[in-house]
């Protein structure tokens, strides 16, 4: 596996843009359009909040029961989420405006929304923006940045990511942009990624490894404990590479496994890292547990905890409150068999053993704790099951963010 530089318009026969259509105001990007020359096999993941935004209504139908995807179309700005009818609505006419405009099924027209909840969308200026997109559609990698740009809210800055395998001799590619920041904490926030690859692949290949690999990457998220109304994961891919078809339980699915999951886990570091005023990527560990939902659960809950996440911004080596949230986790361990440890590229250091504080240094571990990224490792001790979860820390600015977001 090569990284290379890109995002969703790496791969071969996808174009992208991004642009302002004056959805947010007359200067920011706020809408995005990806087109595949060739019709995509598509997976996707979605929100499990039971309040849903009209466009994964409208993704999950096309994901389950079209044959075929061949273009997304992206606002920021509105959330087009418990907008009623008039949302579903709303989703259609944009699959009509696109399907007018590029030539392709309107059930081929994938959706999505990010922004403000309970605002419904300026369809004129919507259709408008769909119908400009098309004259501005490249390969190139700017075209690739612009529209990681216009999917955006709250967001410092976009996030792409790709790279290529070898697949029986032949080059694929997997490429993908993302955007989060806040309102994180997915149960496949607002969070939104899309991903295309010109690989050859089986629709049920594709929808299984990309489930699999949400689970340990989004899934292991988390910047304010928030899931949103608009999660949306999807996966592209329109066989250009001209591989042998990837199929289930062969070493070529293996390979495009671990390509796909190297997409997926750098682009949600890169939300989590992003999160709303954060100054540091939170990373915890859990190590030798019993078991995998055992690991998972502990892990999730440290790199949730606010205390522990306002330690973290305080660069206060605070283990008590990280041996807490285990605690209430729900998990089954044993609190006197613990080892922590903070580390970061100024060194490591074990700062509790067998449940108690170790005899560390405070200067040394602030010097840790004041890096980016920060890592905390639980060692448990009860089997060799690991997990990893992601977060921030949490800041004054996070409030500051999120007090003022609608104006």
């Amino acid at each position: 596996m090569e990284i290379i530089q890109g995002g969703v318009t790496a791969a071969k026969g996808f174009k992208a843009a991004g642009m302002n259509a004056g959805i947010k105001n007359k200067t920011k990007k706020d809408m995005a359009m990806i087109f595949s020359e060739k019709p995509c096999v598509t997976a996707g993941t979605f929100t499990t909040n039971k309040v849903f935004a009209a466009p994964v209504k409208w993704d999950k139908n096309i994901v389950y029961n079209s044959k075929y995807s061949q273009a997304v179309v992206i606002n920021s700005g509105v959330a087009n989420a418990c907008t009623g009818e008039e949302g579903d609505n709303a989703c259609l006419r944009e699959a009509q405006a696109v399907s007018k405009a590029l030539g392709i099924p309107e059930n081929s027209v994938l959706v999505a929304s990010t922004g403000v909840i309970g605002m419904q969308l300026p369809m004129d200026t919507m259709v408008a923006g769909i119908n400009a997109l098309p004259s501005v559609l490249a390969d190139t990698q700017e075209a690739g940045t612009q529209a990681a740009e216009a999917i955006m809210t709250t967001d410092t800055r976009s996030k792409q990511v790709a790279v290529t395998v070898d697949i029986k001799g032949k080059k694929v590619t997997v490429g993908g942009m993302c955007k989060g920041a806040g309102m994180i904490h997915p149960n496949m926030a607002t969070m939104l990624c899309f991903i295309t690859s010109d690989a050859n692949i089986e629709k049920s290949a594709l929808q299984k490894m990309t489930s699999a690999i949400v689970d340990d990457s989004f899934n292991m998220i988390s910047v304010d404990g928030d899931t949103s109304t608009n999660d949306t994961v999807l996966v592209m891919a329109n066989g250009m590479a001209e591989n042998e078809c990837i199929k289930e339980n062969t070493p070529e699915y293996d390979e495009y496994f671990k390509a796909l999951s190297y997409i997926l886990t750098e682009l949600s570091k890169m939300i989590a890292g992003d999160g709303e005023g954060c100054t540091c990527l939170f990373e915890v560990k859990v190590i030798n547990a019993k078991e995998r939902q055992q690991a998972r659960t502990l892990a999730k809950s440290i790199v949730t905890s606010s205390l522990t996440k306002a330690a973290i911004f305080g660069h206060d080596a605070n283990w008590g409150r990280i041996l807490c949230a285990m605690g209430y986790s729900g998990a089954d361990f044993e609190p006197e068999k613990v080892d922590i440890y903070f580390e970061s590229s100024a060194g490591k250091l074990k700062i509790v053993e067998n449940g108690k504080a170790t005899d560390y240094s405070e200067e040394e571990a602030t010097k840790i704790l004041s890096q980016n990224p920060v890592t905390a490792i639980a060692d448990v001790k009860q089997g060799d099951v690991n997990a990893t979860a992601w977060g921030c820390d949490l800041t004054f600015d996070y409030v500051k963010i999120n007090a003022d977001y609608r104006s």
